[in-house]
């Protein structure tokens, strides 16, 4: 089994501050920038970074449905760390300063992918298709935190 990984950033008009705390708020704000490729989104415990556990179903293709309860830790400063107890999957939020009143947001996914000719696909084609999933989780949190 390879390792799978699918990045994203985007450099976002507001504060590195502002930024991590909306992408923190797993109670009030994350719900609202998810695409609709998450459904049945539960925070069950917690709902403010660390220590929250949050459960949701990604839809990455018409045929495949990942199941997600997820441990969110802040290893460091500006990073959101989300563990899925399901599977091998762990995401990783970062955001930073980048320059006056501005800040880089990067997402990172990576997992233990299948192996023969379904991992070759996967490997091929899961980073960019959830690339384009995290891409829409972004501007829409510019959009939000930018207002």
């Amino acid at each position: 089994m390879a390792q799978v990984e699918a990045s994203t950033e985007r450099v976002i008009a507001a504060d590195a501050e502002k930024v991590f705390d909306a992408l923190a708020d797993y109670s009030g704000t994350r719900p609202n920038l998810l695409s609709e490729h998450f459904s049945e989104y539960e925070v069950r415990e917690g709902g403010d970074g660390e220590g929250t556990v949050v459960h949701w179903k990604l839809q990455a293709t018409s045929k495949r449905v990942r199941d997600c309860l997820l441990d969110v830790s802040e290893p460091t400063d500006g990073e959101l760390v989300e563990k899925d107890r399901n599977s091998s999957m762990v995401t990783t939020w970062r955001v930073t300063p980048a320059g006056e009143g501005s800040s880089r947001a990067v997402v990172t996914s990576v997992w233990n992918g299948a192996g023969g000719i379904g991992g070759f696909f996967e490997r091929t084609f899961a980073p960019k298709g959830l690339g384009r999933i995290y891409d829409e989780v972004l501007a829409k949190l510019a959009a939000h935190v930018e207002k």
